[in-house]
């Protein structure tokens, strides 16, 4: 089964005829800001068990790119499904669009963009220090370097799950 790609307008006129939007980004993306009447089913939970049937459908992320790079997956979950499309820009193109939105309103960085800034802050503070105090200071970009690493080839990520317990980033 083919997915076209279709714009914010078009997207809007499928809801009013009955299609079902769903949103693939992580229940935090989907709290702090979606699409009005969207439903969040985050990529790495998609079932087909968790789709409406015979029904038209859309899928949106924040910029289009997630949507864009799971479309295969997003095809053979909804195989009992009606049509099938993906927002081209995603959220980003609705709001462009002046279609309404909801949301909690909650202004913080998602936790990824706080574990880059955050492991990135330690690295340079790291090399500075190295540079200028003393050469023990490298262990600790080699060492934000080495949780990166470790983070990435097995999926746990020790400075988001402290970040998520962080005052701000409670509901």
């Amino acid at each position: 089964m083919t997915i076209q790609t279709i714009n914010a307008r078009q997207a809007a006129q499928l809801i009013d005829n009955g299609a079902v939007l769903i949103d693939i980004r992580s229940n935090d993306e989907y709290a702090r800001q979606h699409i009005s009447g969207a439903k969040c089913i985050p990529v790495g939970e998609m079932s087909a068990d968790k789709l409406p049937p015979n029904t038209t459908l859309i899928f949106s992320c924040l910029s289009g790119m997630r949507t864009q790079s799971n479309a295969q997956n997003l095809s053979q979950c909804a195989c009992d499904c009606g049509e099938i499309y993906l927002l081209d820009g995603g959220l980003k193109a609705w709001k462009a669009a002046g279609l309404p939105v909801s949301g909690n309103g909650k202004s913080t960085l998602d936790i990824m963009r706080q574990v880059q800034i955050g492991a990135g802050s330690l690295i340079l503070i790291g090399v500075l220090l190295g540079f200028f105090v003393s050469q023990w200071f490298f262990l600790l970009s080699g060492f934000v370097g080495a949780g990166l690493l470790f983070a990435g080839i097995t999926g746990f990520c020790g400075l988001a799950v402290l970040l998520a317990q962080m005052p701000w980033n409670k509901a």
